[in-house]
């Protein structure tokens, strides 16, 4: 990971923190909407910063980061069409991007244990994964 820039490595140090905080979280036997609203977070904290380094790459290989409403959504397919990311990797983080949505308009308590607990039990692999490919990516 030579070619990483200081924002990108700070990014990633954040992003393994809040999965270290979901992993903490997730032990726990009781699942309260204390320990459900903390799940939400991290998992929302770990797109956000798989956003933050997207656009950090795009902007390190001088790629337009999108401006529209939908910046989140085209800030995916832009990724996926400059080769950033895989079409199978943009397919699993548009689960997490719907996630967001829920996350930043929904309350707490509305969250769903068993769909919950699906995103966060994927999320490692999706991180590694997302690692994985835009380090190819950076390195060329």
């Amino acid at each position: 990971m030579d070619k990483w820039p200081k924002q990108i490595l700070a990014e990633k140090e954040h992003v393994e923190t809040a999965l270290n905080n979901l992993n903490t979280a997730m032990a726990r036997k009781e699942k309260t909407v204390i320990e459900l609203s903390a799940i939400a977070t991290f998992i929302h904290n770990v797109y956000n910063g798989i956003e933050n380094i997207i656009k950090q790459v795009l902007s390190l290989k001088h790629i337009d980061i999108p401006k529209s409403a939908m910046w989140h959504k085209d800030l995916l397919n832009i990724a996926k069409s400059q080769g950033v990311i895989s079409e199978k990797l943009s397919d699993r983080l548009f689960e997490y991007l719907t996630f967001r949505h829920f996350f930043v308009h929904a309350y707490g308590f509305m969250l769903e244990e068993s769909p919950l607990m699906d995103l966060a039990d994927n999320i490692p692999n999706v991180w590694e994964q997302f690692l994985s490919e835009t380090e190819r990516f950076v390195n060329k």
